[in-house]
C-alpha cells in the first residue's frame, strides 16, 4: 500500500497492522499528526490523566494479552512522569512499546522547550531506543519496535517521534511483521530433563515470567498433576496454575510463609520456566545459592539476567515451546511413595498459607474500624472464578496475594518492582481488554491517591471495577520497617486521606464506607451487585486498624 498519507497516519497504519486494537495516551501538541491518524482508525484511544498512569496501563495491556501494550506521551515532562511504567515493564520483562513526541530536528541541541534526549534517559531501562529521523522509515521503525519489544526476554522499547517528520508526506510500503523465534528445546535437552525429574524424590517447578498463555497454563497443570510435581510460582505471578490445583505450592518473594522458601531449598531438582531465580525469589539471593544444586533454566533470555545461583542447563525456550514439547511426558519410574509425600506436603504449605485466619467480629457498637481480613473473607465467598486482581506495592498486597483465588491465565497483575499507584490503571486495562471479567483492585490509600485521577478514565470508557481501598492512613509497609528499626519514633509515614467514597460519586463511580465488621458481609455483597449487575466502577473504603499490618 503506498497511498500518499502523513508519517503520523503510517505509524497508525503499521499499529494496526500488528494487531492493536487499543493504545494509551496522554495528549501533546508533539505529536497531533499521530493522533490526526488515529481519528479515523478503530484503534480505541484511551485517554489518560497521568503518564505514569498510561505507561502502567500498556504494561498491564502486555502482561494480560502477551502482546505489547501501547503508550503515547508527549516530549520532556510527560516523557520524564511515563519513565517511572517504563522501568516496572523492564523489570518484569513485559513487552511495551512508549512512543514519545519530540521538538522538530532543527530545534535540537539549543535548549529549546522541553527538549530532552531520549537515548540518555531511557537507554538503561528499555531494550531499544527508536528516533524516527526520516518519515520514509515509520513503518519500518514500528516494526522494529515490535519485534525488540518481543524478542529473546520481552521489555519496553522507546520510539521517539520529531514532530515536523511525522507532519511529512509518507509514500513508502508498510513494512512487513518480523517474525519473533521462541526457540526451542532439543531432544538431547528435553530427555535430560525428564530423567531428573523422573528420578528426583523431590523435584519442584518454578514458574513466571511472559510468554504464558492459557493452553500452555492447562498443560502445565496436567503435567505437574499427573506426575506428582509441585509448582511454585514467582512474586506476583500466582495464577500459572489454578489456585487450588493439588500440584499448587505457593509463592516466593515479599510475603512468602517460611515455608515456601524451604521448599525452594529442600527440592533436590529445579526446574524454572518463563523467570529466574533473581533477588526477591532468592531472599536477597540467599535461597538456593549452593552451585551443587541441580537447576534447569528454560528462559528466552540467552544473558539469564538476574539469575543467580547454579546453572544446570540453560535451555532458550519459550514456556509456550517448552511445555508443548514436555506436556504429553507420563513419567513410569518413579519413587512413588515418597514423591507423592512430598506432592501433598507442598500443597498443604499452600492451603495453610491461603487459609483466612480466625476473625472475631466486633459487634459493640463502636463504628471505626472494618477488618481488612474480613472484608477479603466475604469477598472470596462471591466473587466469580475467571476474575481478574490487580494490585500495586504496599502491606495491603498481602490480602491480595494470600487470599484471592487465581483461578485461570491470566488473573493477577501487579508491579515487581514495587511501583505504587500500579492497580487501578491496571484494573482499567484488565477490564477494557476482558469485559465480561469481573476486575477487582486491591489498593492502599498511599497507592491509591498516586493514580486516583484514573477513576475518570474508568468511568469515560465504561471499564467498572470494584476497587478495594485499605485505609489505614499511613505508608504502611514502610511504617513496619520504621517500628523495626526505629521503634517508637513514627516519621514521614502518615497520611491525611479524604473521603474516598465521596471522591468515587465525584468521578461518577459508586462509593462505600465500610467501618464496621458487622456490615461486612451486607457491603461487599452490595458492591458486587452494582459492579456486576449495574455495570458501575464501585470503591470500597474499608477504613483499617493502622495495626493490622498484616493478614
Amino acid at each position: 500500500m503506498s497511498d500518499l498519507k502523513h508519517g503520523g497516519q503510517a505509524i497508525v497504519d503499521s499499529l494496526k497492522q500488528h494487531g492493536v486494537d487499543r493504545a494509551f495516551i496522554v495528549p501533546g501538541e508533539s505529536y497531533l499528526a499521530v493522533l490526526d491518524g488515529l481519528y479515523n482508525s478503530d484503534i480505541q484511544t484511551v485517554v489518560c490523566r497521568h503518564e505514569a498512569a498510561c505507561t502502567y496501563m500498556a504494561d498491564a495491556h502486555g502482561k494480560f494479552t502477551g502482546k505489547p501494550g501501547i503508550a503515547m506521551v508527549t516530549r520532556g515532562p510527560g516523557a520524564a512522569q511515563a519513565y517511572t511504567g517504563i522501568h516496572t515493564a523492564w523489570q518484569d520483562g513485559v513487552p511495551s512499546i512508549l512512543f514519545v513526541g519530540l521538538i522538530p530536528i532543527a530545534d535540537r541541541q539549543r535548549e529549546s522547550f522541553q527538549e530532552f534526549d531520549p537515548t540518555q534517559w531511557f537507554a538503561s531501562q528499555c531494550k531499544r531506543v527508536f528516533i524516527l529521523d526520516e518519515v520514509s522509515r515509520a513503518s519500518e521503525i514500528v516494526a522494529k519496535a515490535f519485534h525488540a519489544a518481543l524478542e529473546g526476554r520481552p521489555g519496553p522499547v522507546v520510539v521517539g517521534l520529531p514532530e515536523d517528520i511525522i507532519k511529512q508526506p509518507f509514500e513508502n510500503k508498510r513494512h512487513p511483521v518480523i517474525p519473533v523465534a521462541k526457540g526451542a528445546v532439543t531432544q538431547t535437552e528435553l530427555q535430560s530433563i525428564i530423567d531428573a525429574l523422573s528420578m528426583a524424590k523431590k523435584p519442584l517447578i518454578f514458574v513466571g515470567g511472559q510468554n504464558w498463555d492459557a493452553q500452555t497454563c492447562q498443560k502445565l497443570t496436567k503435567f505437574a498433576e499427573d506426575n506428582h510435581i509441585p509448582i511454585i510460582h514467582d512474586w506476583r505471578a500466582s495464577d500459572r496454575i489454578p489456585f487450588d490445583s493439588p500440584a499448587h505450592a505457593g509463592y516466593l518473594g515479599y510475603g512468602r510463609s517460611d515455608g515456601c522458601a524451604d521448599l525452594l531449598d529442600s527440592a533436590d531438582v529445579l526446574l524454572t520456566i518463563g523467570t529466574v531465580l533473581g533477588d526477591v525469589a532468592s531472599d536477597g539471593y540467599t535461597l538456593r545459592q549452593s552451585f551443587d544444586q541441580i537447576n534447569y533454566i528454560v528462559n528466552l533470555d540467552t544473558s539469564l539476567r538476574g539469575h543467580s545461583g547454579a546453572t544446570t542447563s540453560h535451555i532458550a525456550a519459550s514456556p509456550i515451546s517448552f511445555i508443548k514439547a514436555i506436556a504429553e511426558y507420563k513419567f513410569e519410574k518413579i519413587e512413588a511413595k515418597s514423591r507423592l509425600s512430598w506432592f501433598h506436603h507442598c500443597h498443604k504449605q499452600q492451603r495453610q498459607d491461603s487459609a483466612f485466619p480466625e476473625v472475631t467480629i466486633s459487634s459493640n457498637g463502636h463504628e471505626k474500624y472494618a477488618s481488612m481480613t474480613l472484608v477479603m473473607k466475604e469477598l472470596v465467598k462471591i466473587i466469580p472464578e475467571d476474575a481478574v486482581y490487580s494490585f500495586g506495592a504496599g502491606n495491603h498486597c498481602l490480602w491480595a496475594q494470600k487470599f484471592l483465588p487465581t483461578k485461570r491465565f491470566p488473573s493477577q497483575l501487579s508491579s515487581r518492582n514495587g511501583a505504587m499507584g500500579y492497580s487501578v490503571p491496571a484494573g482499567i486495562a484488565a477490564a477494557l481488554e476482558s469485559p465480561e471479567r469481573l476486575s477487582i483492585v486491591v489498593t492502599g490509600d498511599g497507592e491509591f491517591m498516586m493514580n486516583e485521577a484514573e477513576l475518570a478514565t474508568s468511568v469515560r470508557y465504561k471499564a467498572p471495577m470494584l476497587i478495594v481501598v485499605m485505609d489505614n492512613g499511613q505508608f504502611g509497609t514502610i511504617r513496619q520497617h520504621q517500628e523495626a528499626h526505629y521503634p517508637d519514633r513514627v516519621s514521614g509515614t502518615q497520611l491525611q486521606n479524604p473521603d474516598f467514597a465521596l471522591m468515587a460519586q465525584s468521578f461518577g463511580a459508586h462509593g462505600l464506607t465500610v467501618n464496621s465488621d458487622e456490615r461486612v458481609e451486607e457491603q461487599v455483597a452490595e458492591a458486587m451487585q452494582i459492579v456486576s449487575k449495574d455495570r458501575k466502577t464501585v470503591v470500597m473504603h474499608v477504613i483499617t486498624d493502622p495495626a493490622e499490618l498484616n493478614p
